[in-house]
């Protein structure tokens, strides 16, 4: 069996928007007939240019080959250019079509993923969702208001999420980690104590940041926050610094999670190796693939750190997150995007089960789950933008909160 042939479909996501402005989808056929699905997450570049850079890395490294040889593949790509480091636009490329080829191995064998890659020791996966605003409500007034994070918070629960996730901390900047203000400090506290209100004991809260703070920020941050006892505080420094990241997990009384803009085991390797974070949070879309996160699955156990594999992405990279759950005894919990409803369900065949705060495991072949080709193609995107985006400007105290990936 052999790859021969790929299609890149980038689809744009209608407001609400949740998960992102667009996806990409990658097609890859075999000349056995198999088609297999992945999805590339939030790449650096714009979608078209994207586009170049996944067709390239799947005709100079992939092609012809037999989709099993993953190991193989992966490091024509890591290596490519005379490099073998890191790199998220190429890495990023590989990751869907990696995902893609564990899809088609699954379908030839008639197996799920996480069959071929130490079988299943987690029946149902915790999940949890950002506390997202309703499709007609102002998002700017919903996520600067802690009795409106209460009020969902208190519906998701009721929906049986034993988690929830919040980023009230101020907005994300190009300019790297600061000190937050006297107004991040108590919007955040406000959030944090007005939420654990509401859930009580029944749910875990989840304290998200994208690496906004400098250490001594992010540890002024901490102690605001501690008296609700989240279950993590997220990516709390920009993540190029495992040292600084080190630092504030060393002194905080919350535990730290960080991963999305990781890539490979490569990056997550010394934050393990310097306890900087216990809760590891890769996105597959952009870590490399499933293989890559098993791999990340060892790490981490032997480091006594636990997987919550992130998702602002599509149901494909969605489907991915839940195969590597499956087989990960150091699972912690699974994002989603609300239920996995709404434009997300419309995008595949038949949607993933979502049972009262947990997610059934998709038994079918591959990734148990097939990308309705008709929707996908129904929504080109057209913008502009990228799948996500910082502001430019410094961060103010003026500067509304933002909720992100």
């Amino acid at each position: 069996m052999k790859l021969t042939d790929l299609e890149v479909i980038i689809t744009g996501n209608p407001p609400p928007g949740f998960g992102g402005r667009y996806f990409l989808f990658v097609k890859v056929q075999t000349d056995t007939g198999l088609v297999g699905w992945g999805e590339c997450y939030a790449a650096a570049v714009g979608p078209e240019a994207m586009r170049a850079v996944i067709e390239d890395v799947f005709a100079r490294h992939m092609e012809g080959e037999n989709p099993e040889n993953i190991e193989l593949m992966f490091r024509r790509v890591y290596s490519s250019g005379f490099t073998q480091r890191p790199d998220p636009t190429v890495i990023g490329a590989f990751s869907g079509l990696e995902i893609a080829c564990w899809d088609i191995l699954g379908k030839d064998r008639n197996r799920p993923i996480h069959a071929l890659i130490g079988g299943r020791v987690q029946d149902r996966l915790r999940a949890y969702t950002y506390l997202l605003p309703e499709p007609q409500e102002d998002a700017a007034t919903f996520y600067g208001s802690a009795d409106r994070a209460a009020e969902v918070a208190a519906a998701r629960v009721a929906e049986g999420f034993t988690a929830v996730k919040f980023d009230p901390a101020g907005p994300y900047t190009i300019m790297g980690g600061h000190q937050p203000t006297m107004e991040d400090l108590a919007r955040a506290e406000a959030f944090c104590t007005k939420i654990r209100a509401a859930v009580g004991d029944r749910a875990d809260l989840l304290f998200g940041t994208h690496g906004q703070f400098t250490p001594a920020g992010a540890l002024r941050m901490a102690q605001v926050i501690a008296g609700s006892r989240p279950l993590w505080f997220e990516e709390p420094v920009p993540p190029d610094d495992p040292a600084a990241m080190a630092q504030v997990a060393a002194a905080s009384p919350v535990p730290i999670a960080t991963g999305e803009r990781l890539c490979t085991i490569a990056e997550f390797a010394p934050l393990l190796a310097a306890r900087a974070a216990s809760i590891l949070q890769p996105a597959l879309g952009r870590l490399g693939g499933i293989w890559e996160g098993r791999k990340l699955g060892v790490l981490a156990q032997a480091a006594g750190a636990q997987i919550a594999p992130h998702l602002y992405a599509g149901p494909i990279e969605w489907a991915a997150n839940l195969q590597l759950a499956a087989a990960l005894p150091n699972f912690l919990i699974a994002e989603t995007i609300g239920r996995g409803d709404g434009f997300h369900a419309e995008l595949l065949s038949a949607p993933i089960a979502f049972e009262e705060g947990f997610l059934r495991v998709p038994e079918g072949p591959g990734l148990g789950v097939e990308l309705n080709e008709a929707v996908a193609r129904a929504h080109p995107y057209t913008g502009t933008q990228l799948h996500l985006e910082m502001q430019g400007e410094a961060h103010t105290p003026a500067a509304p909160p933002f909720a992100g990936g």
